[in-house]
């Protein structure tokens, strides 16, 4: 067997196990990963769709993905018809917003304010976090929840996000 006959085998084998690894992985894990492919972090934290995204990636680059040429004739039907085929998305300005932190967010050090059936709670904008009542919480949702005693979605509740824009997909 010739050299590259092996290394191709052996790239193969790796891929296959490194796809094999990615339905035992966490959210966590998968986020970790997909930063590692992608080089930028990811903004989902659905672990099948991080799954899909870090698996197609893997095989990409170990078999190669569409070449130029390819996605130029793509690109020039896509100006011929009605369908619509995924550009590449506008980067976030990464200077202007923490990595890895929801752009819904205010700025660190941010004290958000919610009056709640006659009483104001107040809520501190965290690096990593909210702090409330003296004590340190990972989500808005779980401090709504707190105060009202059920479920609630934290940004519905702290008002950095509208109904209307929740059902859309898009932020207020």
């Amino acid at each position: 067997m010739t050299r590259k006959k092996k290394e191709a085998r052996k790239a193969m084998g790796e891929m296959t196990r490194e796809l094999a690894a990615l339905p035992h992985m966490s959210v966590a894990e998968l986020a970790e990963r997909y930063e590692a492919v992608y080089g930028e972090p990811s903004r989902s934290r659905n672990k099948d769709w991080l799954r899909k995204k870090v698996a197609w990636r893997i095989q990409e680059l170990a078999e190669g993905g569409l070449s130029p040429r390819a996605k130029a004739r793509i690109d020039e039907l896509n100006d011929e018809t009605e369908l619509e085929w995924p550009r590449p998305r506008k980067r976030m300005n990464t200077e202007a917003v923490d990595a890895g932190r929801d752009p819904r967010l205010p700025p660190t050090g941010t004290v958000l304010v919610r009056p709640y059936k006659g009483v104001e709670y107040q809520v501190t904008v965290l690096q990593s976090g909210f702090q409330y009542a003296g004590q340190h919480y990972a989500s808005l949702s779980k401090i709504a929840q707190e105060i009202t005693g059920t479920h609630w979605n934290g940004f519905l509740f702290f008002k950095l996000q509208s109904r209307a824009a929740k059902t859309k997909g898009g932020t207020a």
